[in-house]
């Protein structure tokens, strides 16, 4: 009788961890991933009825990206998106919808240095429409290298294990070396399709497209449409200059509807039909007597 090795041991057991990780079971009732953030409801029907759901610009457990061309306001949609997933919902969202449930806010900058990052997550604060935003953690990468830069965000969702909820990566191409090597490309995607289902968030990125063409850069971009739940992107609207139009490109599950944001005269970016007072929603707060 051949021996087994050690290392043929070694090599079983991890094949047997794989496949209890992996195996699916049809006949399990699973339920559909639960909505980090969603734009609107779809009505589906089922054998137990109709349901009622929503569309989500991202699930837990799945990771989705923005792209568009440079200067498009990218960081301010992030930071819309952030703002409405910390309060559940505010006036500078629209019909966007967060279900936080709890979870926490983790917020990379890969790009800039520490004065702008921090005017960024501010921003994400002053927009979140409620005084104590609980768990939001911020960081700016800038100052070291890309290798580090993936290692120190998976460290970060290990020690927030449990915890996490939704994870922005503004921008995804400062993890690589280059967005046109294929072999760093596609480690890079891998590992975030990794991280997003291990620690059971959604993890938003951002990229540039190409010149002249709706393509998110370099080989890095092709892997992301691919791998992505949902692919959103950035226009600038062709009437309104002022205007950046929202629109899913590709989607996994039901596309939310398009829509525009622009940025207010206190440099916040807002949906754009969601008409409000903002000298009255930075005014105190005061109580009218009753009549």
């Amino acid at each position: 009788m051949k021996e087994i090795t050690e290392e043929q041991t070694t090599h079983n057991m991890l094949m047997e961890l794989i496949a209890e990780e992996c195996t699916i079971d049809t006949s399990e009732i699973m339920e559909y991933p639960p909505t980090a953030l969603s734009l609107g409801e779809k009505t589906i029907q089922a054998k137990g009825g109709d349901i009622t759901m929503p569309i989500p610009i991202g699930t837990y457990g799945n990771f989705s990206f923005v792209q568009a061309p440079p200067k498009s306001k990218k960081t301010f949609f992030v930071s819309l998106l952030a703002s409405v997933y910390l309060s559940g919902g505010n006036n500078f969202g629209g019909k966007i919808k967060g279900h936080r449930d709890g979870r926490c806010l983790m917020h990379f900058d890969t790009e800039q240095g520490h004065w702008h990052a921090q005017r960024v997550f501010k921003r994400v604060q002053d927009m979140s429409n409620t005084k104590e935003v609980g768990c939001y953690h911020t960081y700016a990468l800038r100052t070291i290298g890309y290798k580090e830069r993936l290692l120190f965000i998976e460290h970060c969702l290990e020690q927030n294990k449990g915890k996490n909820g939704l994870v922005i990566i503004d921008g995804i191409a400062d993890l690589v070396s280059d967005v046109n090597n294929l072999e760093e490309s596609n480690l890079c995607v891998q590992k975030i399709m990794q991280l997003s289902a291990k620690y059971d968030c959604h993890i938003v990125t951002v990229i540039h497209s190409n010149y002249g063409s709706d393509k998110p850069t370099g080989h890095l971009g092709s892997f992301l449409e691919k791998k992505t739940e949902n692919q959103i992107q950035l226009e600038v609207n062709t009437v309104n200059k002022e205007w950046i139009t929202v629109s899913c490109k590709r989607s996994r599950g039901y596309a939310f509807e398009t829509f525009s944001f622009s940025i207010n005269e206190f440099g916040l970016p807002f949906v754009v039909g969601e008409i409000y007072d903002p000298l009255e929603y930075f005014a105190p707060r005061t109580l009218t007597p009753n009549k």
